[in-house]
């Protein structure tokens, strides 16, 4: 006859005092490694380096794209308000500047996903 293992659910839980802050703290630090509270203190509690499930430097990407729509937001404007600074500029160009929002925007959506979804939704 095999022996059964112990669970977590009938073991003994360990008790840790914390105030109503670190409570908050730790629960909102957990969630961002999306851990459950018990989850991330256990890992912790064994020598685990938590990582944050956002991607620092894809959410940098991302506002580096924002700020080159913001740009691109920018030219369309002087061009629809008819501003001698693009008096120069015709429907191709428009047409042009469209396009790069619209690619600048895909890129932007294919970033965040990687950002947001789980990687097993990917």
């Amino acid at each position: 006859m095999t022996e059964k293992k112990p669970t977590r659910k009938g073991s003994t839980p360990i008790v840790v005092r914390v105030t109503p802050d670190e409570k908050v703290e730790i629960d909102s630090l957990a969630r961002q490694t999306g851990q459950s509270t018990s989850a991330y203190l256990r890992l912790l509690g064994q020598g685990y380096v938590p990582k944050s499930i956002v991607d620092h430097g894809k959410v940098m990407e991302l506002a580096q794209i924002n700020g080159d729509l913001g740009r691109l937001g920018g030219l369309l404007k002087l061009w629809l308000t008819n501003d001698v600074r693009t008096a120069q500029f015709g429907e191709s160009t428009l047409r042009a500047v469209l396009a790069r929002i619209e690619d600048t925007q895909n890129t932007m959506l294919e970033i965040m996903k990687t950002v947001v979804m789980p990687r097993a939704d990917r």
